[in-house]
């Protein structure tokens, strides 16, 4: 009785609107009073308890830091300089312009860890360029949704982090070094079909007559931007800081960047920046706070294990099971973000994991890069839903277009799940 109260509470709130964060605590509390009806004080306190351990973790101190390097870098000029560079690399013709909106949003996701100021960042620069060089706004919508769902595979990601706090045997910087090869495989899945989409349907013409930058000098500009990769993982393998005293950095080296080398962030403009990260992360810290308490009733009253024993007894195997996983999660990040699906699903599948041996880490990229296809599928993905917005296009209209960029994602994705070592190659090469 429990576990009905919990999910179809849960359920019930989402669907008439309730924030998700609200519907976890909510339910959780309700179903750890009914199952302690002696004691239906023992709901509230469990749910103090659980409210301050969700969130007073050490490695959560990272992620207000990544979200506010996401803020500085938006406004550093940074995304310009790197189009720029990118342009003078890759050149000018059909299909070129599109190829450089992926490679920026990989490149700033090696920066920030937040896909929506991803999404605002490359798309403020490459919607209007590739208008300009003849490509549909759809389509431009489509590319730039589609490019910022890499920032939740490419470390510093807030997604790896919120994983490790609830799976604590998959480190940070594990994670971090397995997401590498996964979020390089992405962005050739969504190079390919942009290409062949360019070709097809003569998009870009006018890119031809546009200047080729010359590339020293776009080198130089963008120099400060392509350092801060370098600097923020590079650092953490040598030892120099640990991934949350890396978050700091990036924060220094961001406001230097903007407001020193670049002058495009002034004094003034840091409350509105601050605000704008603190308004962010702690929406995410409340929803952390709140799913403790809903991750607390599905262990201590046992919810999770009658689920996982009947997937486990239905005979399918480890191969289909992970299948069934994917297309759920694919299914549910069309409507929620990347943090709270973990935050909901991973107290059901940790223990599905352990049951069928599946390594922690190549686990944990496995779903984010899942959770990374649901970001941009429509009818409700974040990133094409700010993606959309900046090019005044329906969501509907790129569907003609975002269906190639899900399906060929969706081909990556399954290379991952079938070949591990996509992922695991590079933390154990590391030591990690």
């Amino acid at each position: 009785m429990s576990a009905v109260i919990l999910f179809s509470l849960f359920i019930g709130l989402m669907v008439v609107g309730a924030p998700i964060a609200v519907a976890m605590g909510m339910s959780g509390i309700a179903a750890i009073a009914w199952a302690n009806m002696d004691q239906p004080w023992w709901g509230l306190l469990a749910a103090a308890q659980n409210l301050l351990a969700g969130v007073a973790k050490y490695p959560l101190m990272a992620l207000p830091m990544f979200v506010l390097v996401g803020s500085i870098f938006d406004r550093s000029g940074v995304a310009q300089r790197l189009v720029t560079f990118a342009t003078a690399c890759i050149g000018r013709g059909p299909g070129k312009l599109p190829v450089v909106a992926i490679v920026v949003a990989m490149v700033l996701g090696g920066i920030s860890g937040s896909a929506v100021a991803n999404a605002a960042a490359v798309g403020g620069v490459m919607i209007a360029a590739m208008a300009r060089a003849g490509y549909p706004p759809a389509f431009s919508a489509s590319v730039i949704g589609a490019a910022a769902a890499t920032d939740i595979l490419i470390p510093p990601s807030i997604a790896f982090v919120v994983y490790s706090v609830t799976v604590p045997s998959a480190s940070v910087p594990a994670l971090f070094a397995a997401g590498m090869v996964p979020g390089i495989l992405a962005g050739l899945a969504l190079i390919l079909p942009v290409l062949w989409l360019s070709r097809r349907h003569d998009m870009g013409a006018l890119e031809r007559e546009q200047p080729r930058p010359a590339f020293w000098p776009s080198l130089i500009d963008a120099s400060w931007g392509l350092t801060a990769p370098v600097l923020i993982l590079g650092g953490m393998r040598l030892g120099w800081f640990t991934p949350t005293e890396a978050a700091v950095v990036a924060v220094v080296y961001g406001l230097f960047v903007g407001i020193v080398v670049h002058r495009t962030i002034r004094w003034q403009d840091l409350p509105n920046i601050l605000r704008e990260a603190a308004s962010t992360s702690s929406l995410i810290m409340v929803v952390m706070a709140l799913s403790s308490i809903f991750a607390y009733s599905v262990n201590t009253l046992g919810l999770a294990d009658p689920m996982v024993a009947l997937v486990s007894h239905m005979g399918l195997g480890s191969f289909a099971t992970l299948c069934l996983v994917m297309l759920l999660l694919i299914l549910v990040g069309m409507v929620l973000d990347g943090v709270s699906i973990f935050l909901v699903f991973l107290p059901l599948l940790v223990p599905l994991m352990n049951i069928f041996g599946w390594d922690p880490v190549w686990f944990g990229v496995l779903l984010t890069m899942t959770i990374a296809i649901g970001a941009f599928t429509p009818p409700m993905a974040v990133n094409l839903m700010v993606a959309c917005r900046m090019a005044g296009v329906s969501v509907e209209s790129t569907v003609p277009w975002v269906i190639w960029l899900v399906l060929s994602f969706c081909a990556a994705t399954f290379a991952l799940m079938w070949w591990p070592e996509l992922a695991l190659w590079l933390p154990r090469t590391l030591g990690y």
